[in-house]
Protein backbone atom coordinates (compact mmCIF):
# COMPACT_ATOMS: atom_id res chain seq x y z
CA UNK A 1 0.00 0.00 0.00
CA UNK A 2 1.26 3.31 -0.62
CA UNK A 3 0.76 6.34 1.46
CA UNK A 4 -0.04 9.16 -0.30
CA UNK A 5 -1.04 12.92 1.71
CA UNK A 6 -3.40 10.70 4.14
CA UNK A 7 -4.64 8.35 1.97
CA UNK A 8 -3.63 4.64 1.48
CA UNK A 9 -3.45 3.80 -2.26
CA UNK A 10 -3.50 -0.09 -3.04
CA UNK A 11 -0.55 -0.64 -5.30
CA UNK A 12 -2.04 -3.18 -8.16
CA UNK A 13 -4.74 -0.90 -9.13
CA UNK A 14 -4.19 1.35 -11.92
CA UNK A 15 -3.07 4.86 -11.47
CA UNK A 16 -6.33 6.96 -12.74
CA UNK A 17 -8.36 4.34 -10.46
CA UNK A 18 -6.69 4.78 -7.67
CA UNK A 19 -6.54 8.24 -7.73
CA UNK A 20 -10.48 8.19 -7.37
CA UNK A 21 -9.87 7.06 -3.37
CA UNK A 22 -8.79 10.70 -2.90
CA UNK A 23 -11.98 12.86 -2.13
CA UNK A 24 -12.65 15.13 -4.52
CA UNK A 25 -10.83 13.36 -7.25
CA UNK A 26 -13.25 11.62 -9.87
CA UNK A 27 -12.49 9.70 -13.12
CA UNK A 28 -12.03 12.80 -15.15
CA UNK A 29 -9.94 14.57 -13.25
CA UNK A 30 -7.68 11.42 -12.43
CA UNK A 31 -7.44 11.19 -16.29
CA UNK A 32 -6.41 14.55 -16.44
CA UNK A 33 -3.91 14.09 -13.89
CA UNK A 34 -2.31 11.31 -15.88
CA UNK A 35 -2.17 12.75 -19.33
CA UNK A 36 -0.68 15.75 -17.62
CA UNK A 37 2.17 13.65 -16.09
CA UNK A 38 2.31 11.37 -18.96
CA UNK A 39 1.50 8.49 -17.49
CA UNK A 40 0.13 5.74 -19.42
CA UNK A 41 -3.15 4.86 -19.30
CA UNK A 42 -2.81 0.77 -18.33
CA UNK A 43 0.06 1.89 -15.39
CA UNK A 44 -0.33 0.34 -11.87
CA UNK A 45 0.86 2.30 -8.72
CA UNK A 46 3.88 -0.24 -7.78
CA UNK A 47 5.35 0.82 -11.84
CA UNK A 48 5.32 4.34 -11.23
CA UNK A 49 9.26 5.77 -10.39
CA UNK A 50 10.12 7.32 -7.55
CA UNK A 51 10.48 10.97 -9.54
CA UNK A 52 6.65 9.90 -11.01
CA UNK A 53 5.05 9.70 -7.35
CA UNK A 54 6.95 13.24 -6.46
CA UNK A 55 5.38 14.75 -9.14
CA UNK A 56 2.16 13.14 -8.29
CA UNK A 57 1.85 14.50 -4.62
CA UNK A 58 2.89 17.95 -6.07
CA UNK A 59 0.00 18.08 -8.28
CA UNK A 60 -2.42 17.04 -5.29
CA UNK A 61 -0.58 19.01 -2.57
CA UNK A 62 -1.50 22.25 -4.69
CA UNK A 63 -5.44 20.63 -4.76
CA UNK A 64 -8.09 20.93 -2.26
CA UNK A 65 -8.78 17.61 -1.20
CA UNK A 66 -10.03 15.34 1.49
CA UNK A 67 -10.77 17.32 4.98
CA UNK A 68 -10.61 20.71 3.33
CA UNK A 69 -12.73 19.99 0.85
CA UNK A 70 -15.42 19.13 2.86
CA UNK A 71 -14.87 21.94 5.05
CA UNK A 72 -15.37 24.48 2.15
CA UNK A 73 -18.94 22.01 0.83
CA UNK A 74 -20.38 22.06 4.53
CA UNK A 75 -19.67 25.71 4.82
CA UNK A 76 -21.19 26.66 1.60
CA UNK A 77 -24.14 24.68 2.31
CA UNK A 78 -24.36 26.50 5.69
CA UNK A 79 -24.28 29.83 4.02
CA UNK A 80 -27.15 28.93 1.76
CA UNK A 81 -28.72 28.09 4.85
CA UNK A 82 -28.44 30.77 6.96
CA UNK A 83 -29.27 33.50 3.85
CA UNK A 84 -32.34 31.88 3.36
CA UNK A 85 -31.84 30.62 -0.77
CA UNK A 86 -34.37 28.04 -1.96
CA UNK A 87 -31.33 25.70 -2.26
CA UNK A 88 -30.70 25.99 1.80
CA UNK A 89 -34.28 25.60 2.60
CA UNK A 90 -33.87 22.06 0.75
CA UNK A 91 -31.10 20.68 2.18
CA UNK A 92 -32.43 22.36 5.84
CA UNK A 93 -36.14 20.15 4.93
CA UNK A 94 -33.98 17.29 3.56
CA UNK A 95 -35.20 17.30 0.23
CA UNK A 96 -33.58 16.91 -3.35
CA UNK A 97 -31.97 20.00 -4.12
CA UNK A 98 -31.13 20.16 -8.14
CA UNK A 99 -34.94 19.99 -9.70
CA UNK A 100 -35.33 16.25 -8.96
CA UNK A 101 -39.53 14.95 -8.15
CA UNK A 102 -40.37 14.48 -4.88
CA UNK A 103 -42.84 12.02 -5.16
CA UNK A 104 -41.46 8.87 -5.72
CA UNK A 105 -37.37 9.34 -5.62
CA UNK A 106 -36.28 11.57 -3.12
CA UNK A 107 -34.70 8.83 -1.16
CA UNK A 108 -31.43 9.32 -1.31
CA UNK A 109 -32.09 13.22 -1.22
CA UNK A 110 -33.12 12.59 2.59
CA UNK A 111 -30.06 10.40 3.60
CA UNK A 112 -27.48 12.33 2.30
CA UNK A 113 -28.70 15.60 3.00
CA UNK A 114 -30.15 14.53 6.80
CA UNK A 115 -26.31 13.51 7.24
CA UNK A 116 -25.41 17.03 7.17
CA UNK A 117 -28.17 18.19 10.39
CA UNK A 118 -27.09 14.95 12.42
CA UNK A 119 -23.57 16.43 12.61
CA UNK A 120 -24.42 19.45 14.32
CA UNK A 121 -26.47 19.85 17.55
CA UNK A 122 -29.84 20.10 18.41
CA UNK A 123 -29.63 24.15 18.94
CA UNK A 124 -28.13 24.37 15.25
CA UNK A 125 -31.63 22.53 13.94
CA UNK A 126 -33.73 24.35 16.33
CA UNK A 127 -31.83 27.52 15.07
CA UNK A 128 -33.13 26.23 11.45
CA UNK A 129 -36.47 25.84 12.65
CA UNK A 130 -37.07 29.15 13.95
CA UNK A 131 -35.16 30.77 11.48
CA UNK A 132 -36.72 28.93 8.18
CA UNK A 133 -40.14 28.45 9.48
CA UNK A 134 -40.27 24.96 8.86
CA UNK A 135 -41.38 21.78 11.14
CA UNK A 136 -43.65 24.07 13.26
CA UNK A 137 -46.50 22.27 14.54
CA UNK A 138 -50.12 24.24 14.27
CA UNK A 139 -51.74 25.54 17.62
CA UNK A 140 -53.33 22.96 19.10
CA UNK A 141 -57.29 24.03 19.99
CA UNK A 142 -56.48 23.64 23.64
CA UNK A 143 -53.78 26.61 23.78
CA UNK A 144 -56.75 29.01 22.39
Amino acid sequence: MLHLLGVNLPDQKVVSIALTYFYGIGPVTAQKICSKLSIHKQCKLSELTEGQLNQLSGVLSNMTLENDLERQVKANVQHLRAIGTYVGKRHAMMLPVHGQRTRNNSKTAKKINGRMLRKYSTADTAFARQAFGMFQAPLSKHME
